[in-house]
């Protein structure tokens, strides 16, 4: 593992922490937010989808990672759109770093 792994870790555990939060929040349950992460970790597991061995971390267990990555997709399409344009400004960044 490298710098830009440890960086885009710690990044992906705040961006599941904080969707996870969204399901409670004001002493009160989001339907619509669970019923998205529901359906989004469904969709990860029965595809098989799993971004943490797309951007190079695997995970030992890869149901973990499919789990994970459905909670992120649960977010929709412009946040993970988004997270990947952060991802791959900080591989750059990182990577320039090291030249």
């Amino acid at each position: 593992m490298d710098v830009f792994h440890l960086i885009l870790l710690a990044f992906l555990a705040e961006a599941i922490w904080e969707t996870l939060k969204m399901v409670w929040q004001k002493d009160k349950l989001h339907p619509d937010v669970l019923g998205a992460l529901i359906i989004g970790i469904i969709l990860a597991l029965s595809t098989g989808l799993n971004l943490f061995e797309l951007v190079g971390l695997p995970i030992i267990h890869p149901y973990i990672g499919q789990v994970f990555t459905g909670i992120l997709a649960s977010r929709g399409a412009n946040f993970v759109h988004d997270l990947v344009k952060i991802a791959q400004g900080m591989r750059i960044r990182v990577n320039s770093h090291h030249s």
